[in-house]
């Protein structure tokens, strides 16, 4: 599989392209920034402090895709959606590990996926996905006699609260209650709130120093509470999980997918 990596100069840019050149089967065919960024017209190696590797860093995603065979974009939201529909009018896939979408973003993006194969998670880990799937059997084995709250921790950079993976949580929750979570998320405290009203899900977001990303699903009961919990202590295994999703869309029909997907927990 070839693939394009889009916001490459980041952090999470930069795992990405070295897992693609570790991992079997996928390739790097582009590497894209913002317009006007300092490493648009480089060779990425060089602009990254490496050898030259022949591969420029483009602001023209269009261009980029027509050689390849999918994106794996973790960018910005806005960016992210518009990216989207440049691979959906090429026809080609897309791996979306960006968070903070707003409600209309997301159902553009699952519009999308119409025309394109589209993978999109809050969290591109084995071991959150996995956690999302107990969340959701729990939460349906336990009544409201049982309180929800998920509490979620990151490095002090990040820009968004809750997090992506924390709402993929609490979605799995009010799944297994049979419920909307729009309307019984509860987001923080302050102040003289009144007691907690039954049936809610409470988001709690903590961020300093470098966390990578811990997240907690309590279900708190008279005289017991329950924890699950997932602590990543190594951010390479997002862009595994990416490269993972990448590889998976070869020869998968249009659709909006996610890591359960992927993981062949869900069909």
């Amino acid at each position: 599989m070839k693939i394009v990596v889009t916001g490459v100069s980041g952090r999470m840019g930069r795992m990405l392209v070295d897992t693609i050149d570790a991992t079997e089967g996928a390739t790097l065919a582009g590497a894209v920034e913002r317009p006007g960024h300092d490493w648009i017209g480089q060779d990425l190696g060089q602009a990254s402090g490496a050898a030259a590797r022949g591969i420029v860093v483009s602001d023209d995603l269009a261009a980029v895709l027509r050689e390849a065979d999918v994106a794996i974009d973790f960018t910005a939201p806005a960016a992210t959606v518009a990216h989207t529909r440049i691979a959906a009018d090429m026809g080609r896939a897309i791996v979306i590990g960006t968070t903070g979408f707003t409600e209309d973003d997301i159902a553009t993006l699952n519009g999308l996926g119409d025309r394109a194969t589209i993978v999109r998670a809050g969290n591109m880990s084995l071991g959150v996905n996995l956690l999302t799937r107990l969340v959701r059997q729990v939460a349906a084995a336990l009544d409201d006699a049982f309180d929800i709250e998920v509490v979620e921790a990151h490095h002090r950079h990040k820009v968004d609260a809750p997090s992506g993976t924390a709402l993929m949580l609490g979605a799995a929750a009010a799944e297994g209650r049979g419920v909307d979570l729009a309307q019984v998320s509860d987001r923080g405290r302050d102040g003289i709130t009144g007691a907690r009203v039954p049936g809610h899900i409470g988001f709690h977001a903590i961020r300093g120093g470098g966390i990578i990303g811990t997240h907690d699903v309590l279900f708190a009961g008279e005289g017991e509470t329950i924890t699950l919990r997932h602590e990543a202590t190594d951010r390479s295994l997002f862009a595994r999980g990416a490269v993972k999703a990448a590889l998976w869309c070869d020869g998968k029909p249009p659709g909006a997918y996610d890591m359960l997907n992927v993981l062949g927990l869900e069909k």
